[in-house]
């Protein structure tokens, strides 16, 4: 548990999350907190952008430590506007959104009160923060037309229906992929020029609600994992997809895997990058690694879950 004096916190949360649980259990989670010593305000998010705005401000006021309530992309925003600043406080997560795929990398519980807890325990573990242009992320980079899946679906269709909705959207887009020429260039590694369908640039083992796509990747080791889908044809993208959700797919020759903390990738062509679920901007882009960039709260014993 936290100890000495009563910590000030800043809870960033969005009130349209996916899951409406925080609006109705704010007070009793208010109360929680305050219990544990921790005597909290709150901040709810207006519009995109808002949250990073509210984390930086809260950072300047020297609270001791920001919680983000909501999905991935309220802790995207959260992060960003931390992670450029130098007396960073620690950071809690309620993982009350759509999709929470740091949280489960992480093991925090979808359980509000659970969550509350490990906040409330005080116990921090220092996590790798990625840097792509003036962007930070904390879970995932991505490249090509898959990846754009996320800030494609409507905000309303995710509510109804959560991760249903990405894998809806997909099928749509499946037919339509589009091999794109890329340049790769990561340090200890030969270059790579080809044509490519995606790549995704890992922090953490959970991508897209699955757990495999880069199964050895770690957020405290200090390196990216890449992966990267070589051209190929619908059949191809299949039968590598199904490999994919067994973790057995980074032995296929159209996969490409290689580890880094420093890569720059350009191209010819327009292609959007995808951070942590939201729109990035576009490439050339150079991704690198900031080791324990951040502290988050998390579960000492390590026996907690997502579930």
């Amino acid at each position: 548990m936290l100890s000495g004096h009563i910590k000030r916190a800043r809870l960033i949360y969005n009130p349209t999350s996916g899951r409406e649980e925080i609006k109705r259990r704010l007070p009793d989670l208010l109360q929680r907190l305050e219990r544990g010593g921790i005597e909290t305000s709150c901040h709810a998010t207006s519009g995109e952008g808002d949250a990073t705005l509210a984390a930086a401000e809260a950072v300047e006021r020297g609270y001791d430590l920001i919680i983000a309530a909501g999905g991935d992309g309220t802790l995207h925003e959260v992060i960003n506007g931390m992670s450029e600043k130098e007396n960073r406080p620690p950071l809690g997560i309620l993982p009350l959104g759509t999709t929470n795929d740091f949280a489960r990398a992480l093991g925090i519980p979808r359980n509000w009160e659970y969550a509350c807890d490990l906040i409330i325990e005080g116990y921090t573990r220092p996590i790798d923060v990625g840097l792509a242009n003036q962007r930070y992320f904390i879970n995932i980079a991505g490249g090509g037309s898959l990846t754009e899946l996320t800030y494609e679906v409507p905000s309303k269709l995710k509510t109804m229906i959560g991760q249903l909705a990405y894998y809806m959207k997909g099928l749509e887009k499946m037919t339509r992929l589009r091999p794109t020429e890329l340049r790769i260039q990561a340090r200890g590694h030969e270059e790579i020029h080809e044509e490519i369908m995606l790549f995704l640039i890992c922090n953490s083992n959970s991508v897209a609600g699955f757990e495999k796509l880069a199964p050895d990747a770690q957020l405290d080791d200090g390196m990216f994992d890449v992966v990267i889908l070589r051209k190929c044809n619908l059949p191809e993208f299949i039968r590598i997809a199904t490999m994919a959700l067994r973790g057995e797919h980074l032995n296929d020759s159209h996969i490409v895997h290689l580890r880094t903390d420093h890569l720059q990738i350009t191209t010819p062509d327009y292609v959007q990058l995808n951070l942590d679920g939201e729109y990035g901007g576009t490439l050339p882009c150079t991704f690198s690694m900031l080791p324990s960039h951040l502290n988050i709260f998390v579960d000492e014993s390590g026996a907690s879950s997502y579930r």
